[in-house]
């Protein structure tokens, strides 16, 4: 099995070589509106970033990454079948996908992703890790409410960006994300758990961002994306079809962000010492933004 990570570029055929040459920024980028709006309220929606077959192509892959035994799964850097340990509300949850199956390492380097991804950054994309979140059918458990900062304070300064993908039609019924906008202007607030109770982050608000606590529902098409602050609070509930919610995650940070931790940032990763710019093997550069 080949480890991917060591491919900064495309390697697979879920895009055209028109795609891969593009130098088309214009085609991709977000409207002015469109990055005032993420400013204001810490997030933008509704970004189309795949097509009918290359989201088919990406659900292929992830139906062959959730069977623990399938080979190379040993390159994920975490891997839960189920996160919330109860086998009523199962939540697959993983990081790492990009290393071993080739749709999920070329969306990194999706021109429709990483140009919006320069703008909301204001520089050079550079990745950070990948998630995968499934629920399957009546079944799903919940995300609960949190920031991704608050896990990821190994790597400073704060210039995170998450996308969220939808790989099936994302809805309040089967648990689609929500945010709390404005929530990206809160400071950073402790960290009460990515799988349990969804009441929980309450004990931790003050007064006045309870009163704000006015969550929006974000529903996608499969292939559509969100892109959100690294503070933003957010969630999803459980799924309520008949049908699985799949998704796809991809965190990256501006270039020049710093390991703040001598310790892993990923499990199997190499440290970088703290200081010391991320960047190397694990940690490519997706984009640069030209010279203007």
């Amino acid at each position: 099995m080949t480890d991917l990570s060591h491919v900064h570029g495309f390697a697979g055929s879920l895009f055209t070589a028109e795609v891969r040459s593009s130098k088309a920024d214009q085609d991709h980028r977000l409207t002015s509106e469109q990055v005032d709006f993420f400013h204001r309220n810490g997030y933008c929606a509704g970004i189309r970033l795949l097509d009918e077959r290359q989201v088919a192509q990406l659900r292929a892959e992830l139906a062959d990454l959730t069977d623990p035994s399938y080979p190379g799964n040993q390159l994920f850097h975490e891997y839960h079948s189920n996160e919330s340990k109860n086998p009523d509300t199962v939540l697959f949850h993983a990081l790492g996908a990009w290393r071993i199956k080739p749709a999920f390492h070329d969306i990194l380097w999706n021109p429709a992703f990483v140009i919006p991804a320069s703008q909301l950054l204001d520089g050079g994309v550079r990745f950070w890790h990948d998630q995968l979140f499934y629920k399957p059918a009546q079944h799903g458990g919940v995300v609960a409410w949190h920031q991704d900062y608050s896990y990821w304070t190994r790597t400073q300064p704060m210039r995170h960006l998450t996308c969220w993908i939808a790989l099936d039609d994302s809805t309040r019924e089967n648990g689609c994300l929500q945010y709390v906008p404005g929530s990206h202007r809160w400071p950073l607030l402790p960290v009460t758990g990515l799988a349990g109770n969804m009441d929980e982050i309450r004990t931790v608000l003050s007064p006045e961002q309870l009163r704000e606590f006015q969550p929006v529902a974000i529903e996608l098409k499969a292939g559509e994306a969100t892109f959100h602050h690294p503070l933003m609070v957010h969630g999803s509930y459980e799924n309520r079809t008949d049908h699985p919610r799949r998704a796809t995650v991809i965190n990256v940070f501006r270039d020049g962000v710093h390991s703040a931790s001598d310790n892993e940032l990923l499990q199997g990763v190499p440290p970088i010492p703290a200081g010391r710019k991320m960047e190397g093997q694990f940690f490519p550069l997706l984009y640069q933004p030209p010279s203007r």
